[in-house]
Order: C-alpha cells, then structure tokens, then sequence
C-alpha cells in the first residue's frame, strides 16, 4: 500500500467509523482536550495499522481493535504523564469532531458510568453498545464468547449498582 491509499484508507475509515472511534474516545478521556488528544493517537494508530489491513476480518472489527489498543495505550501514557508532567504542545493540529450536534445529559451520564468502569471493561460496554455480537466481541478482544457473556453480565450488575446509588443520594 503506497502513502496516497494508506491516506485515503485512513480517511474513509475516519469517516465510516467516526461513531465507534468517538465512543471509544468518550470511553477513555472525559475532558475535551483529552478527547482530542486521544482521538489524534487513535488516527495515528490506523495510519499505521493501514498497510496491515488485509480484509480477513470486517473494518469496523479491525478499526475498533487499532482504537481500543490505542486507546489503552494512551490512558497508561496519560497516568503516568499526569504523575509526572511534561510540556504540553499548544501547536498540535487538533483533528477531534464530534458526532454529535446536541448534546444529550442522558448520554453523557452513561460515559461518566462507563468511564468508571476498568479499561477492559469499558471496551466490553462500547462494543456491546454498539450491537456486536458475542463472538465479533470474542474476537476484537481476544477472549472466548463465553468469556464475553460472563464479563458482560457482572458489567451490567456493576452499572446497575452505580445507576441504584446515584438514585438513592438523589432522595
């Protein structure tokens, strides 16, 4: 794969598959700067994860693989530079658009959920969000299908848990 496909895979990708990059986003940074930030190394991640490409499995399967490994990879950065700060970059170019034109409280309530939850365990939550099946789940994240369901289902007790006590520190 020459540059110009490699730049033109990459855009259709960021095109096509905005919606699962921007929840993978909103699942692992929670301040608009951090958004953005993690968006930009997600899209140099399939910059280079392009010419790996090889149809065996869908798109979408292999760009959300590249952005939830990235994505986990840049939380492990973060807590380490927000443990030990460096210089910031103003000049970086910022890439990150949301997919959104009305923000919905309902919505951002379940991120701040999901963002509770450990890494493993957000990335399990956006590709069930998204309507995967077990075993598309399974193979984006390398764990048996049944192994998928029984992670899934202590997510959900997990998120209830958090849903009951927001509801009782509401009384």
């Amino acid at each position: 794969m020459n540059q110009s496909q490699q730049k033109q895979t990459l855009l259709r990708w960021l095109e096509s598959h905005r919606g699962i990059i921007y929840k993978v986003v909103r699942a692992y940074a929670y301040q608009a700067q951090d958004q953005e930030d993690l968006f930009q190394e997600i899209a140099t991640q399939l910059w280079k994860a392009a010419p790996r490409f090889r149809g065996e499995a869908k798109e979408s399967t292999f760009v959300y693989q590249v952005s939830l490994y990235a994505a986990l990879s840049w939380t492990r950065k973060e807590r380490r530079r927000k443990e030990d700060p460096a210089e910031l970059n103003d000049s970086d170019q910022v890439l990150f658009q949301t997919c959104e034109d009305q923000p919905d409280p309902r919505l951002d309530w379940l991120y701040e959920c999901i963002h509770k939850l450990d890494e493993s365990d957000r990335s399990l939550t956006l590709l069930l969000l998204d309507g995967l099946s077990h075993r598309e789940i399974a193979e984006i994240m390398g764990i048996s299908a049944n192994n998928v369901g029984v992670k899934l289902l202590r997510i959900k007790r997990k998120l209830t848990n958090l849903l009951e006590r927001e509801n009782n520190h509401e009384l």
